[in-house]
């Protein structure tokens, strides 16, 4: 009888889980599969594809371009992973201490707005304030005495023109994590702690940091993953330009793609960032163990 009851339980668990589980192989399984199987062919779509063997990979150790597009996304990655980390907590820790509760709603909504707005709006947007002679942040550069900055058009200035633009889009998601992990600290905690002696300064390094490990390490990886595979961005708002100066892994992917016709090598880059991720990922989790702390007790 316990046995006919556990057998139960057992399928009406993996009843629920079959969803996700459909779901992660249609959309996730199967097209990994069918992109390492074509990264070994020559496939334009139309045409029926053709084993090539490691063609492929000859190619890819040769392509010079891509080299290019891996040192800008790790750009990309080195400006905005930081500008996420901390700025988003700052962001976070002021819409929660030291404020009336109608203005904590206030800043949130204000924060997590640009999430929720399209991005080919934003694009726009931003494309009117990096403008070489009307733009908003060359006219305030100007009243400073500062010569202007072709933002977009200078290869010196490109990536940093897309990484703002790419963080002030994103930063709400990193403000949401953090607020929600500020919230579960019992409050009782930094009472105590006052009651003890402890600076504000020593609550937040003896405290708030250690308790909030688990969020900053889940923000550390969704924002580095997000980081990596950048390219609403730079396609929105610069084409990959000047020249490839802004154009990601990503973007170089959509090109051999979609423009030039090479779904097999397209295949073969997308599984080499995949691979990527998936490596800085997992050391990611290797040494959160070191100080990240789960036991909130």
């Amino acid at each position: 009888m316990r046995m006919r009851r556990s057998v139960k339980d057992g399928f009406a668990g993996y009843l629920f889980l079959f969803p996700a589980l459909l779901l992660f192989i249609v959309f996730v399984a199967e097209p990994l599969v069918v992109s390492v199987y074509l990264s070994f062919t020559q496939y334009n779509v139309i045409t029926p594809h053709r084993w090539t063997g490691i063609d492929n990979l000859r190619q890819f150790w040769h392509d010079q371009r891509l080299g290019l597009m891996y040192g800008n996304t790790l750009k990309y990655v080195l400006i905005l992973v930081p500008m996420h980390m901390i700025l988003g907590l700052l962001l976070a820790l002021g819409a929660t201490r030291g404020i009336s509760s109608r203005w904590k709603y206030f800043y949130r909504t204000a924060y997590y707005f640009p999430v929720l707005v399209t991005s080919a709006a934003v694009a726009v947007a931003w494309s009117f304030i990096y403008d070489n002679d009307f733009g908003v942040l060359n006219y305030l550069l100007g009243l400073l005495g500062i010569e202007r900055i072709p933002w977009l058009q200078s290869p010196k200035w490109v990536y940093l023109a897309v990484a703002i633009y790419s963080f002030w889009k994103f930063i709400g998601n990193a403000f949401l994590y953090y607020v929600i992990g500020l919230q579960n600290i019992p409050r009782t905690l930094y009472e105590a702690a006052e009651i003890d002696g402890a600076s504000a300064a020593q609550s937040f390094f003896r405290l708030t940091l250690p308790m909030l490990s688990p969020t900053i390490f889940f923000v550390l990886v969704t924002t580095l993953i997000g980081a990596t595979q950048i390219f609403d961005e730079p396609y929105l708002i610069t084409g990959g330009g000047p020249g490839d100066a802004s154009r990601s892994v990503n973007m170089y992917i959509y090109e051999v793609a979609f423009q030039h016709h090479e779904m097999g090598y397209a295949s073969l880059v997308s599984i080499s960032l995949f691979l990527i991720i998936l490596l800085v990922t997992a050391l990611q989790f290797r040494f959160s163990r070191q100080w990240v702390s789960y036991n909130q007790e």
